[in-house]
């Protein structure tokens, strides 16, 4: 049957918008989560443990001294990721010309010269912009973002080029604290279940039982995540890549594994396990400054 008239599309990306909102959200969740735990782990538990003296008043120190510690690194990666800007590609951005290969500026040309992974210089269609290497469109924030590896709605921001370490950091810190707060909280679980009597209030007990189901569900989940996180670096990939790639017997941008973790992590390794690079590293790194990461003159010297 034909139909005369515009045909109506629909554009359902255009609804990944709403997850800016279930972001929102998702940071109250967290902050609600850390809330729980510090009140069964701090206020309720080890807190006046303090008072008691003996080994167990050293073991609650240690334990408050480790988990604040954790706690402090885990909030300031967490808002590292969340403020920070993963990179977007600026409006008049434009293939640079390789004069000493004497190439003709690419936009003049009728077709868009090849590269040898995407065959042509890409155009995002959405943003009405050239797309540069390693570079996609996110429909959530609306956007082409550098070196793009996923929205994540925890962080009501997209993970890229800029943030992608902070986000490794916070996955990293999240799964330490949680660890640590699900064995700390161990021998309450156990009381819970016993058939002994069980000190402490209805509240303190009860906060206990949630913190632990929370703190050891979060642990073992963002373990697969850090691990997966890992590899990823490890090769020089994200997760979009991972899926995008052909399989191929060499990653273009697979520069060697102790490469490859400078490209995020920087390459003064005091930096290594802080949300921040240092001023030498800032004004170096490929991924900090420029659109190309690794640089060409990485990937020329990884061909030798």
């Amino acid at each position: 049957m034909y139909r005369s008239g515009a045909v109506m599309a629909w554009n359902v990306f255009k609804f990944c918008t709403a997850l800016r909102g279930l972001g929102s959200i998702m940071i109250l969740l967290v902050l609600g989560v850390v809330g729980v735990s510090y009140y069964a782990v701090v206020i309720t538990n080890y807190g006046p443990g303090l008072a008691a003296g003996g080994l167990d008043s050293l073991l609650a120190f240690g334990i408050l001294i480790l988990f604040h510690s954790l706690l402090m690194m885990l909030l300031w990666s967490y808002f590292s990721v969340v403020f920070t800007d993963p990179g977007c590609v600026p409006p008049s951005w434009r293939p640079a010309v390789d004069e000493e290969s004497g190439d003709t500026d690419p936009l003049t040309m009728t077709e868009f010269p090849a590269d040898s992974e995407n065959r042509r210089i890409r155009y995002c269609r959405k943003c009405n912009q050239l797309k540069p290497p390693r570079c996609h469109h996110c429909s959530v924030c609306g956007r082409c973002i550098l070196k793009m590896d996923h929205h994540c709605v925890w962080v009501v921001n997209c993970v890229g080029a800029l943030n992608y370490k902070y986000f490794l950091l916070f996955l990293f810190y999240t799964f330490l604290e949680t660890t640590l707060v699900t064995l700390s909280l161990l021998p309450q679980f156990i009381a819970f279940f016993s058939d002994g009597e069980v000190s402490g209030t209805p509240g303190s007990l009860a906060s206990a039982f949630l913190a632990f189901v929370l703190n050891l569900a979060f642990a073992l989940s963002v373990l697969g995540f850090l691990i997966m996180h890992i590899s990823l670096v490890a090769s020089n990939t994200t997760t979009i890549e991972a899926y995008e790639k052909k399989t191929t017997p060499k990653w273009r941008y697979d520069l060697g594994r102790k490469r490859n973790f400078e490209q995020v992590f920087g390459t003064d390794k005091k930096y290594w396990f802080i949300p921040a690079y240092s001023d030498e590293d800032l004004g170096r790194m490929p991924a900090l400054q420029g659109l190309e990461y690794p640089s060409k003159s990485d990937l020329d010297a990884q061909e030798f």
